[in-house]
């Protein structure tokens, strides 16, 4: 039985339709990898690159870290958690360290420890930081700061080479990207960046 134009589903199109069809399916396939791609690339999930030795032995120069920018919408930063931010000094640049103190804390550093005042600890108690500090790393300078309701105290894992708030500053909440959330490279050191809450020692 023969088929006639009329009564057949099959539509002969031309080598120039069907060349056009094609890139018109990869045009709408562009547009919705990007429209999923850039939302998640700029407000969710960021690539950084590490860059010096201040966050040694934890984190080494050239690593590639993806930071979640997602979680601080929902929450606070904690004590103990890495994060990448603007540089107070030079907004252009991106520093990672670890936050230690806490917004209305006054943390203060002497004999080679961090010690935190706040209301739970009322004349201060030394933070622990053996979950993610080499054993009898002393951490230099003598200072006290007490933190505003938007501030942060944050630091280096390399004490001696790290360029912190024990130099310029408490950071402000609005600097804050993200925290480092996986590491992606290199390949021997891929891992989902276990968290951490350190503890305090009485004084």
């Amino acid at each position: 039985m023969n088929l006639s134009s009329s009564d057949s589903d099959i539509e002969k199109k031309s080598p120039m339709a069907l060349v056009g069809g094609f890139f018109w399916e990869l045009v709408k396939i562009s547009l919705l990898a990007t429209a999923i791609i850039v939302p998640v690339r700029y407000f969710l999930l960021q690539p950084f690159f590490v860059r010096g030795a201040s966050m040694e032995p934890n984190f080494q120069n050239g690593e590639y870290l993806v930071v979640d920018e997602l979680s601080y919408f929902m929450r606070e930063p904690r004590r103990g958690e890495v994060i990448v931010f603007r540089y107070p000094n030079n907004p252009s640049q991106f520093f990672i360290k670890r936050i230690v103190g806490l917004p209305g804390e006054t943390v203060r550093v002497e004999e080679g420890r961090v010690i935190v005042q706040s209301d739970i600890y009322g004349q201060g108690a030394v933070l622990d930081e053996s979950q993610y500090l080499p054993e009898r790393l002393r951490t230099g300078g003598r200072l006290s700061m007490t933190l505003g309701e938007d501030e942060y105290f944050v630091l280096g894992d390399n004490r001696a080479a790290s360029s912190d708030s024990r130099s310029w500053g408490l950071l402000a909440e609005d600097a804050i990207v993200g925290r480092a959330w996986i590491r992606a490279f290199p390949f021997d050191r891929i891992d989902i960046l276990p968290s951490v809450k350190p503890g305090f020692i009485g004084i």
